[in-house]
């Protein structure tokens, strides 16, 4: 099961502001949730605006989803900032570049030999034309998914990952990810943590704002104001 913590959102390109997501999206969305769920109105009040940023850079934002999988905040940090290093003064390495460093230079900047080879495969199948990442903001969220959990080391949940952070999708509920889990569990004061086929029945009374409840329940601090858990 993967977590995407609130520290470890999809990097913005350095020079330039970060994009977020429409504000008269998320302010309709907002009252319609603080509206149908009072425990949601109340981690809202508490944790404030929704302040999602958005990686427009789509190959960058894969490269970094692959770099953190299973480790840590500060783990994943600062490889990231060590592989970007390999290719300045450009903010992001292009598909070709990558593909070209030789593999010993990306594990020396901390990446697993399994990542390396991830991310190889991830580089080769864009430059062979298996993958059109430019492709992917007019197809739904599914056929996003299906797009790419073909590539190796990508599964369902960097898919998601990359729907919220870039994409920038409002209905995505990723029930795989420990966040969203516990989230859900201190929410509703679960007496355990929900499975994902419990999870995706629960997340159907918060359609279609799935994904600013995501971002709300992996903000939740550890003491709620009336939550017992």
């Amino acid at each position: 099961m993967a977590v995407l913590s609130p520290a470890s959102s999809m990097l913005p390109v350095d020079s330039a502001p970060p994009r977020r997501l429409d504000p008269a999206m998320v302010a309709a969305g907002v009252e319609h949730l603080r509206s149908i769920d009072a425990g949601l109105a109340q981690l809202i009040n508490t944790v404030g605006p929704c302040t999602l940023t958005l990686q427009e850079d789509l190959f960058f934002a894969l490269v970094h989803a692959i770099i953190s999988q299973q480790i840590s905040t500060k783990a994943k940090e600062k490889i990231v900032e060590r592989v970007r290093a390999l290719y300045a003064p450009a903010p992001f390495p292009t598909p070709e570049r990558l593909l070209a460093t030789p593999d010993d230079e990306l594990r020396a900047a901390g990446c697993s030999g399994a990542k390396v080879s991830y991310l190889k495969n991830l580089g080769a199948r864009i430059v062979a034309g298996s993958l059109d990442l430019d492709r992917l903001p007019s197809l739904s969220d599914e056929e996003v998914i299906a797009a790419l959990v073909g590539v190796k080391g990508i599964g369902r949940w960097t898919a998601e990952m990359l729907l919220i952070f870039s994409l920038g999708r409002l209905d995505v509920w990723p029930v795989d990810d420990l966040g969203v889990v516990v989230g859900t569990q201190r929410l509703l004061r679960l007496p355990e943590r929900p499975k994902p086929k419990d999870l995706r029945v629960i997340g159907e009374r918060w359609r279609p704002y799935r994904t600013l409840v995501s971002w709300y329940l992996w903000r939740m601090p550890r003491e709620m104001p009336g939550n017992a858990l």
